[in-house]
């Protein structure tokens, strides 16, 4: 497993607001799309291309285009929409799932409530998207849903992710690569990312 950190300006620069408590709810949302699409262009770099030939208005040109397998996204609900919608715009032909999944207060551990996956993903690169990487309880069992169902190269993306949740899906999912924009100091006594930027689902939809 390899774990990224993007650390261009543009991403860091989203971040900072992001964090703050006083950024609006429409501009969260909007942010959290934003990153996510520059995040994309890192989860990609290794996409591998094939030669082809086309004509231009004016003569034939040799180009590159992607080859292998099609792209799945697979967003953590309710939280990984916002990150579905960003790089859909960047790639608009890849196939969407949706994994309901929300952490039990008590024991903080993810309980499925929902699951639709694209019918060929075991034959396609899956991203697993969620803002927040925290315990690291909801990318396992993602993970373990996306693996029951025949998927073989998946990758997480996460905003924002914690040691203890990085150290989890290394333990259950050793081969799957984490790609951050920031890697923050740890988990609080609630399972909460410090600094971190609060409940990303409740800045994203507005709720508490």
């Amino acid at each position: 497993m390899t774990v990224t950190v993007i650390d261009h300006p543009l991403i860091q620069h989203k971040l900072s607001i992001l964090r703050d408590k006083a950024t609006n709810v429409r501009d969260f949302r909007a942010l959290c799309t934003e990153i996510s699409l520059l995040m994309a262009f890192e989860a990609m770099r290794n996409l591998p291309l094939e030669d082809a030939q086309i004509e231009t208005p004016l003569a034939v040109a040799k180009v590159q285009r992607l080859a292998g397998k099609k792209l799945a996204l697979v967003g953590i609900l309710r939280a990984g929409l916002v990150m579905v919608d960003g790089i859909l715009s960047l790639v608009p032909s890849a196939r969407v799932g949706h994994i309901g999944l929300y952490r039990d207060p008590q024991t903080l551990k993810p309980v499925e409530y929902y699951k639709k996956l694209p019918s060929d993903v075991a034959d396609r690169d899956v991203f697993v998207l969620d803002p927040m990487l925290a315990t690291g309880g909801s990318a396992v069992a993602a993970i373990d849903i996306l693996k029951e169902h025949g998927a073989k190269s998946i990758k997480l993306l996460c905003i924002i992710g914690a040691p203890e949740g990085i150290d989890v899906v290394h333990a259950h999912h050793p081969e799957v690569d984490i790609i951050l924009a920031a890697r923050d100091a740890r988990l609080n006594e609630k399972g909460y990312i410090l600094p971190g930027l609060g409940d990303a689902g409740d800045r994203i939809y507005g709720t508490r």
